[in-house]
């Protein structure tokens, strides 16, 4: 059995590289004979080079997103049978880590992941990619029965993916006499802390506790061994460790405070523990759910005094320690006097961490996880599918506009949002207001809501507000109800004429269609002036809608045929070989320009138009779904022909194109692949994509505005829900006759008194 261990990795001064190094070190001590199969892919942190020893074979750039890609690669391509990740937020790239998810659904085998830590209270990002990692991995390991608890009652992981392994200690012992001569504390009362050093550490608590500690006992000292925490330096230099020893100098204990600014080895760490008297973890806070130097210092036998953070409280149990409270230094000083006068006390409390210690050698920890791999190995397919190719409806969301709400007043739709919450100063604009119209008529068509009625109302309301006495449009409004432009993008225009169009053919009410209608002819002189091809594209659909509704008008199938002769005409002009498309690049909306395509070929039946729209349609997938999941081109660069496409920033907007494209497909032609791809392309919203997030916020019931190179982007505007909504209700269209050849539940429709759509 080969297994790849990933995580940072010594020589990197990290709790977890020591971590890393001591498990594949003690596999490696239990199978011999395959020592030199397993390997390690070290995680880089931005900046630095290590001179790794030999079984690092590959190594991951922290920031490098491309990098998590090609370790997955080596991972599938080198015979690996298990991976065992050592989780970190901060070891890992992109906002909270998420980088780590692009490589744990990018590799094909079983994979084990380590939580060093479980957040009581964690960030909408931290709890969604610890979700995530728990669904791409056989089985999660924590250290701690609490771990276990809240994996289960926070996160609500399957008790059965969970296992508990202790935190492994290297068994290594040193005679205590010797080493006490040889580090010159022979004679002393020895407290001791190690670790990195950072405020969180609170051993401001231990000195404070010291005076009436070194007034009864003048031969204590007080050892601090450890360097700052590299991200405390990076961001405050050496601030803190400057406070303690300008509060050691005001309470007068220069000669019993001793700071060896130093990354101990192993071995000089045991001997400092072995010459110890009591070990001090005076932590500040209680959300501490692993702490490697408390299992080192129990694990050692040593005299254990600490605050009742949640490791402490489970690994002192049974007289392997005592608990202090948070910030306690009069209580703390109280226990080290007892401690010291009593010395049976402290040889009691060392008797049975020693005990303890035993059951919790590396050798011991180590087996738990080799036994764990060894099952995986033997018992998960070789070839783990971490990704489902078609749609389950039911693991969606409920649909829910409470989003939607909140973004609108009387006025309109607000366009942005930060976070879940408007943001006025920006104001409204055309473009979200037809989307929104668009939207809501959909909605309606499925619940028959009243509410729905009330914000249809509120959207054709701002369009007729926004249209010139020429049948142009204005688009941005500000707080103010005060126009900002004469004149909107074409762009924009368009997609009021794509809703107006949508209004027509799915008016709740006569008066609605005839606002859309008077709307829709006052724009319709325009229409032949347009130049932008994504404005062409978008009127096309909107007179593809009012055809449904009035399919004997000559007059404006004529105008839909010329308005795509000009798409048309645009396509011919830049085809060439491999490249089949409407213009020299991939930019924004792509899908919008074969879909205009298919309902043009779809109103005139000219075979011309169905055969453009089915090529550009593969060209676009060729450059979209080659990874299995939607990759988006990012707006950040276009892509252009030879050039290098952006993978990020990637817009909801897209995704809602490529979903309506794939629906007409289907429609049209009637071949089920297109509702596959359909289903693939909806699964962007909910972490399908290259990121493995979903950006649909399940607490604000809105839709993240990308994703960004380093995860994704939380504001929360108008486009963006609208976009991830409109998808929604294109994929539930696709679950109704004659889409689909089951019967579904009637019982399971929605109620016509809410917008909440529950998932079917």
């Amino acid at each position: 059995m080969k297994i790849a261990f990933i995580g940072t990795y010594a020589p990197r001064q990290c709790g977890i590289g020591s971590f890393s190094q001591n498990l594949f070190e003690s596999i490696r001590d239990l199978t011999p004979s395959q020592a030199s199969e397993n390997i390690v892919i070290a995680i880089n942190d931005p900046g630095n080079t290590y001179a790794y020893p030999p079984e690092v074979k590959f190594i991951i750039e922290q920031e490098d997103h491309d990098s998590y890609l090609k370790a997955a690669d080596f991972i599938n391509n080198n015979s690996i049978d298990v991976c065992i990740v050592q989780h970190e937020y901060g070891i890992f790239g992109g906002q909270n880590g998420v980088f780590i998810l692009t490589l744990l659904h990018h590799v094909a085998i079983p994979v084990i992941v380590t939580f060093h830590t479980v957040l009581k209270k964690p960030s909408y990002n931290e709890s969604m990619i610890l979700k995530e990692i728990v669904r791409a991995a056989e089985k999660v390991v924590v250290m701690t029965n609490k771990a276990v608890e809240m994996l289960r009652e926070l996160y609500e992981v399957p008790a059965e993916k969970i296992e508990m392994i202790p935190h492994g200690v290297p068994d290594i012992r040193y005679d205590r006499t010797m080493v006490r001569q040889e580090l010159g504390l022979t004679g002393k009362h020895v407290l001791l802390t190690f670790g990195f050093i950072g405020r969180n550490k609170g051993i401001e608590t231990a000195i404070s506790a010291l005076p009436n500690v070194v007034e009864e006992y003048p031969d204590t000292i007080y050892i601090i061994l450890g360097k700052t925490h590299p991200n405390v330096v990076r961001h405050a230099g050496e601030e803190y460790r400057l406070f303690l020893h300008r509060l050691v100098k005001k309470l007068n204990l220069e000669d019993h405070v001793i700071f060896l600014n130093q990354y101990a080895s192993q071995n000089d760490l045991f001997k400092y523990l072995s010459a110890s008297d009591i070990y001090l973890t005076p932590y500040l806070h209680e959300a501490q759910i692993t702490s490697g130097t408390l299992s080192y210092a129990v694990g050692v036998g040593s005299a254990v005094v600490s605050t009742p953070y949640w490791h402490a409280v489970e690994l002192l149990d049974g007289g392997r320690g005592k608990l202090f409270n948070f910030n306690g230094e009069q209580q703390l000083s109280d226990i080290l006097m007892d401690l010291l006068a009593h010395p049976k006390k402290l040889e009691s409390m060392r008797h049975c961490a020693r005990e303890y210690g035993k059951t919790i050698t590396w050798p011991k920890t180590g087996g738990g996880y080799y036994a764990l791999a060894k099952y995986l190995a033997e018992n998960t397919p070789k070839l783990v599918i971490k990704k489902d190719p078609a749609l389950d409806l039911n693991v969606l969301p409920p649909l829910r506009l409470d989003h939607i709400e909140r973004l609108t007043d009387s006025a309109g739709i607000f366009q942005h949002a930060t976070y879940g919450i408007p943001n006025y100063h920006e104001g409204y604009c055309l473009d979200d207001n037809a989307r929104a119209l668009l939207m809501m008529l959909m909605a309606y068509r499925r619940t028959k809501s009243e509410r729905a009625i009330k914000y249809i109302a509120i959207y054709l309301g701002y369009i007729n507000y926004a249209q010139n006495a020429d049948g142009t449009f204005r688009n941005f409004m500000g707080f103010n109800r005060n126009f900002l432009d004469k004149v909107s993008s074409e762009d924009a225009f368009g997609r009021a004429i794509w809703a107006l169009g949508y209004a027509m053919a799915h008016s709740p009410m006569d008066a609605y269609y005839q606002m859309a209608r008077q709307l829709f002819f006052k724009a319709m002189p325009q229409f032949e002036k347009l130049q932008s091809i994504r404005s062409i594209a978008n009127t096309i659909i909107g007179l593809y809608y009012y055809l449904q509704d009035n399919p004997s008008d000559e007059g404006m199938i004529e105008l839909t045929r010329k308005l795509a002769t000009r798409l048309h005409t645009e396509y011919q002009i830049h085809r060439k070989d491999g490249w089949h498309w409407y213009e020299s690049l991939l930019a924004y909306d792509n899908a919008l320009l074969p879909l205009a395509m298919l309902y043009a070929a779809e109103i005139s039946t000219n075979k011309t138009f169905e055969e453009t729209a089915f090529e550009s349609m593969a060209f676009l997938a060729s450059h979209t779904l080659q990874k299995g999941h939607l990759s988006l081109i990012g707006n950040q660069n276009w892509y252009r022909k030879a050039e290098i496409p952006s993978p990020f920033a990637q817009q909801p907007i897209d995704a809602m194109a490529m979903v309506l494209l794939y629906l007409q497909a289907y429609v049209y032609s009637g071949e089920p692949r297109y509702l596959s791809l359909l289903y693939t392309s909806f699964m962007w919203f909910l972490g399908e994509n290259d990121l493995r997030i979903s950006l649909y916020d399940f607490e604000t019931h809105g839709c993240c505005d990308g994703l960004q190179a380093d995860g994704v982007n939380r504001n929360q505007g108008a486009e963006s829900t609208l976009a991830y909504i409109i998808s929604y209700l294109a994929v539930q269209h696709t679950f109704e006759k004659p889409y689909c050849k089951f019967i579904q539940d009637e019982s399971r429709n929605i109620s016509t008194d809410s917008l909440a759509y529950p998932s079917t």
